[in-house]
């Protein structure tokens, strides 16, 4: 990407501009989000960020957005007990994405995703069909056991993976602009001044964690 690209205004930038050491570069307008980013750790060392991809074991259900209040109350209970700091995530039918960091003490990213399923599948009602081990286990029917987890290497990768949540809506046909998908962190950052409300990204290739 050019200085002259950079230097563009934000709102005609399909791509935001990561942070540099490059002289020219550094000079461009850098956007909100990415001068506030973490400090990046390798993977398991406490305080790390991660990108994750979270699916529905049948993903041709749309019990997330159907019950994006019980998923509200679950996700924020779990920080509660459990502080980690989202830096961005969105919800769609079948999958959630979400980049979050952990506190410098902490690593443990796995409890926190299972007190989050334990407690959003304890608000909706069982009309999952369950297999026979999973009867026997107690177990509902709702989450894929593994999840996708990336950890976050530097700016550019931090770029990638927030845009990658914003567009995500986007990309599956739930919308044609950013902002008309309403479970997103996209509105929080536009309120809070780090992104414009007529942001257009373009998809990232990589791997996400989205297939089935």
């Amino acid at each position: 990407m050019s200085a002259a690209h950079c230097a563009a205004p934000l709102q005609e930038c399909k791509t935001l501009p990561p942070v540099t050491s490059c002289p020219a570069l550094r000079a461009a307008p850098i956007p909100a989000y990415l001068e506030a980013m973490p400090n990046y750790r390798r993977a398991y060392v406490p305080g790390g960020c991660w990108f994750f991809t979270v699916n529905l074991l049948d993903r041709r259900r749309r019990l997330l957005t159907e019950n994006i209040d019980a998923l509200r109350v679950a996700t924020r209970r779990t920080q509660t007990r459990h502080p980690f700091t989202i830096e961005a995530m969105v919800v769609l039918p079948d999958h959630i994405h979400a980049v979050w960091t952990l506190p410098p003490s902490d690593a443990d990213f796995s409890l926190r995703w299972r007190l989050i399923k334990i407690d959003f599948a304890k608000a909706i009602p069982k009309t999952e069909r369950r297999s026979a081990v999973r009867i026997a286990r107690g177990e509902r029917a709702i989450w894929q056991r593994r999840f996708w987890e990336h950890l976050i290497r530097d700016t550019e990768d931090f770029r990638r993976h927030v845009e990658y949540c914003y567009i995500n809506p986007v990309k599956h046909g739930l919308v044609t602009r950013v902002r008309d998908w309403p479970h997103s962190s996209f509105h929080r950052d536009v309120r809070a001044g780090l992104v414009p409300e007529d942001w257009a990204g373009e998809l990232s290739e990589g791997d996400f964690g989205e297939r089935t």
